[in-house]
């Protein structure tokens, strides 16, 4: 939301640009715990959406409504409006998400992950109509952690079908660039879990899923073997450092999407 609305901090790679910390600041002072921080101009963002929670209203609502007020014009959807809480299964036990990323800062070997309610959440309604919308020219997965940002999604109910049966292609873009995660634990997990840190790994965990897989010009090399999985392999620069880079790679999955025959696409899962 915040990047869509062009106040997000590159620098950073979360919160808002131009932050400030005195809400932190004061908590310290009272010997309260600090590592999850939140700016104060963040802090306003989660109290008006707590607000919105509180008084009856669903994610969905409070989403679209902070989206309103933060002039935002794309249509984003939180994957459900039923809570959903990612847990890291490490050597040091069973830890929430935010505890594993921000309090240990990854340090924890991983050993597997769990969602808690995922069984019991229902996949957002906008959502569902989306993946279903006769309209609906291809799905993009986007270059994010396939274990702690992707499976999530594609574990509610009915989602993964869903995407197995669309008449319409599949494009995922890599996360992992010459066996590095640009962003995140992504290579880390790879390696802990025992998988190969490589595009070709990622396309693997996504063989039932996907008809077209972006790699970036450095891993040209797996092309062969990304299309032995019965998926295209795609060469590009998915490296995106600035605005006009992600206008490109966008462009660019829009030209794969629209160039494939879509009675051709249904995966057998």
């Amino acid at each position: 939301m915040y990047a869509l609305a062009g106040t997000d901090d590159p620098e950073r790679g979360w919160g808002l640009a131009d932050e400030t910390w005195e809400f932190m600041g004061a908590l310290e002072t009272l010997g309260a715990e600090t590592w999850f921080r939140l700016g104060d101009k963040d802090l306003a963002t989660h109290v008006l959406r707590s607000q919105e929670l509180q008084a009856g209203h669903s994610l969905s609502d409070a989403t679209r409504s902070l989206c309103r007020r933060l002039g935002v014009l794309h249509r984003l959807l939180p994957m459900s409006d039923e809570p959903v809480r990612s847990f890291v299964q490490t050597d040091e036990g069973l830890l929430p998400f935010q505890d594993y990323f921000v309090r240990r800062r990854c340090e924890p070997r991983v050993t597997g992950f769990e969602f808690a309610q995922i069984n019991a959440a229902r996949p957002q309604a906008d959502f569902v109509q989306a993946l279903a919308d006769p309209g609906l020219a291809g799905i993009v997965i986007c270059p994010s952690n396939p274990y702690v940002s992707i499976d999530p999604i594609i574990h509610l109910q009915g989602v993964r079908t869903a995407i197995i049966e669309s008449p319409v292609p599949v494009i995922a873009v890599s996360p992992i660039v010459a066996g590095q995660a640009l962003k995140g634990p992504a290579a880390k997990m790879m390696a802990e879990l025992g998988r190969p840190v490589s595009a070709l790994s990622v396309a693997e965990y996504y063989r039932d899923l996907v008809d077209i897989f972006v790699l970036d010009h450095r891993d040209a090399g797996l092309g062969e073997q990304i299309q032995a999985l019965g998926m295209r392999a795609v060469v590009a620069d998915t490296v995106m450092k600035s605005r006009d880079d992600k206008v490109s790679l966008a462009h660019r999955l829009i030209e794969e999407l629209g160039g494939v025959d879509h009675g051709a696409c249904a995966r057998t899962g």
